[in-house]
């Protein structure tokens, strides 16, 4: 349905001193904070986890060696959305305008509502993260039994759900460094950043920015801070439903992925028969993980 006078009518008389609503500023590319992107050229894209192998076995004198076998692991699938929006204005409309050029303010709009969209899909994944959708290994994102080949799991997430503060972030960096491989070696897994609701802001700052213990009068150190246990610090994500759930992005390769299959191209054209000026924007993209030891996250208390 095409935007028309009716809809119009404070831009069609004399008299109006301004017109607002479309010019509130946007937050940035939060999910670039998050994710990986890489660039695809097929219709899904396809990784695979491969297990090595396990620890060496002593030989014993004249006996034979004894070999180990490798296998694949689990596969994670990113199946690409396309997502697209148009208007359309009538050609009186846009003859009978009297202050602006509706189809740029309008298109910015619509590039504004694309990016917010995009955000809301990005954060999905850590919103639905201790509930709902299962990955390549079988479990959702942040879980107890994300289950390796040699029949161990490794643990995402605390056992019991923690709010933000020091014992539940040095807990998590503690357990991030007893992750282990699908064999069962270990692996030099570290934080890399911290991911938080806007409502954590300044415990976070109060975490990871201050030389002394929070809430103590000792006159000890933060070990968080003076161990650069977090070297990224945090940044805000406000697309996070959760205003207790908070998340640590690793440096495990091949974790949290974003794939852009067609970047976001926006096109316009007349309609010959009504008149009116159509306008649409599109793009294709995909949010997924490979490996779920990419983050971890606590859902709060």
């Amino acid at each position: 349905m095409a935007i028309s006078r009716s809809q119009l009518l404070k831009e069609l008389l004399p008299g109006l001193n301004a017109l607002f609503g479309l010019e509130y500023s946007k937050y940035g590319d939060e999910h670039a904070e998050i994710y990986e992107t890489e660039t695809s050229d097929r219709s899904f894209e396809e990784e695979t986890k491969l297990s090595g192998f396990g620890t060496a076995p002593t030989k014993s004198e004249g006996a034979a060696i004894e070999y180990d076998t490798a296998q694949e692991a689990f596969t994670a699938r990113y199946t690409h959305e396309t997502v697209a929006m148009g208007f359309a204005i009538t050609e009186e409309a846009i003859e009978d305008n009297l202050y602006d050029s509706l189809s740029a303010r309008y298109t910015k709009a619509l590039a504004r509502a694309m990016a917010y969209t995009k955000q809301v899909k990005a954060a999905s994944l850590l919103n639905g993260a201790f509930t709902g959708t299962t990955y390549g290994d079988g479990s959702i994102l942040c879980a107890t039994d994300h289950a390796l080949v040699n029949g161990g799991s490794n643990s995402n997430r605390p056992t019991v759900g923690a709010d933000l503060n020091e014992t539940s972030l040095e807990a998590a960096v503690i357990q991030i460094g007893q992750w282990t491989d699908e064999r069962g070696l270990k692996i030099a897994a570290q934080p890399k950043k911290l991911i938080i609701p806007s409502d954590l802001q300044f415990v976070a700052t109060r975490l990871l920015e201050t030389e002394g213990r929070v809430g103590t009068a000792d006159n000890d150190i933060n070990a968080l801070s003076n161990n650069g246990s977090v070297p990224g610090g945090y940044t805000v994500n406000h697309y996070l439903t959760d205003t207790n759930a908070w998340f640590l992005t690793t440096d495990i390769p091949n974790g949290m992925k974003h794939f852009v299959r067609a970047k976001m191209a926006t096109s316009m054209d007349a309609d010959f028969d009504t008149g009116n000026s159509r306008y649409k924007a599109r793009e294709r993209y995909s949010f997924g993980v490979s490996d779920p030891l990419g983050i971890f996250g606590s859902p709060g208390a």
